[in-house]
């Protein structure tokens, strides 16, 4: 009997679970069940990591240094900056060629792009963007054309030529109010995914991508535009910068668990280089005044801090892909913030 009795007190109660005891109930309650953990089947990922590869980050970075360029060189037009309005404008031709470059190259073949053309979806974050890439595109480049025609003699411009620069400033000031959606709705892209870190920034990565591309525009300014006429891109480079660094750590504050990514690894150094140049390129700029390195430093590490915050994101939504704890941890974190979803009976009168 009394063995019985020391085998019984030896053996662990039901429900203590691991650490001894399990959870406790509101009202002191015991449960009798341990609380799961996370898991996967044998540790494999719950999500599939994106096929994309560095031709999307690309993508994104050139696509919002193009448009915030085209919204710089609008400024500069009716602010009679024929400097800053032209490097704004070629610099808009070529980054917008780039970014469809990599994206045909991630593609596959140009005919995939042109098929998405065939309907308009609204729900839909990639038709969305490809009819706002298909508008913007013909207008930043007549605006560009409109300024390589006016490098020409006077005797050669004539005829339909004339026509094309009298086109620039109207294509420039509509491909500048398709600006801001170009440089926004990659991030919209990437949030409407299944990927952990990308979908929980879904609220400030759009405001990131817009101030980013601020600052590289910026940044491609006062690279290449004459000193006196930096001054907008100057302030443009300071007010981007703020933007995107203030976000950003909003961002991170709002994502809960699926924040690490940001700070580990390959996408921590990049965030943290992000970051860094960023800094100092928006102070050199605010400092530089018309001194043609500091500017063109400054310009350089404002592009560089915009690249890596891109390559940043896209190598931390990878990361959070492979690790099952991203997707189930940032679900339980959704659960008891916003509580479980609730099945809504159907009307059988409807």
């Amino acid at each position: 009997m009394s063995d019985t009795l020391s085998q019984t007190e030896g053996r662990p109660r039901r429900g203590s679970g691991r650490g001894g005891g399990g959870r406790r109930r509101r009202g002191g309650e015991r449960s009798m069940v341990p609380e799961a953990e996370f898991t996967s089947y044998y540790g494999r990922p719950i999500v599939k990591a994106s096929p994309w590869e560095a031709d999307i980050p690309a993508y994104l970075f050139a696509g919002g240094l193009a448009a915030g360029s085209s919204l710089l060189a609008a400024g500069a037009d009716l602010t009679g900056r024929p400097g800053l309005r032209r490097v704004g404008r070629l610099g808009a031709l070529g980054a917008l060629s780039f970014s469809m470059a990599a994206l045909v190259h991630d593609l596959g073949r140009p005919s995939r792009f042109v098929n998405m053309l065939r309907v308009a979806k609204l729900t839909s974050p990639m038709s969305v963007g490809t009819w706002i890439l298909s508008a913007y595109g013909p207008f930043a480049g007549a605006a560009a054309a409109a300024e390589l025609v006016a490098l020409l003699p006077p005797d050669a411009r004539r005829g339909p030529l004339r026509l094309l620069e009298l086109a620039g400033r109207p294509a420039g000031l509509v491909a500048a109010v398709f600006a801001p959606p170009v440089a926004s709705y990659t991030a919209v892209l990437l949030s409407d995914t299944a990927t952990p870190s990308w979908h929980e920034a879904y609220r400030e990565l759009p405001f990131v991508f817009v101030g980013s591309a601020a600052a590289a525009a910026s940044g491609l300014a006062l690279v290449g535009a004459p000193t006196s006429e930096t001054g907008p891109a100057r302030r443009l480079a300071v007010g981007g910068a703020l933007m995107e660094l203030a976000m950003e750590r909003r961002m991170e504050q709002s994502m809960g668990v699926t924040a690490e990514p940001l700070h580990a690894g390959r996408a921590g150094r990049l965030m943290r280089a992000a970051r860094g140049l960023t800094l100092v390129g928006a102070a050199g700029a605010a400092l530089s005044g018309r001194s043609r390195v500091l500017s063109a430093l400054s310009g350089a590490a404002l592009m560089a801090g915009s690249a890596c915050i891109r390559f940043g994101v896209f190598e931390a939504g990878q990361a959070s892909a492979r690790d099952p704890k991203y997707t189930v941890v940032a679900q339980r974190q959704r659960m008891e913030r916003e509580g479980p979803a609730r099945h809504r009976p159907e009307d059988p009168d409807a």
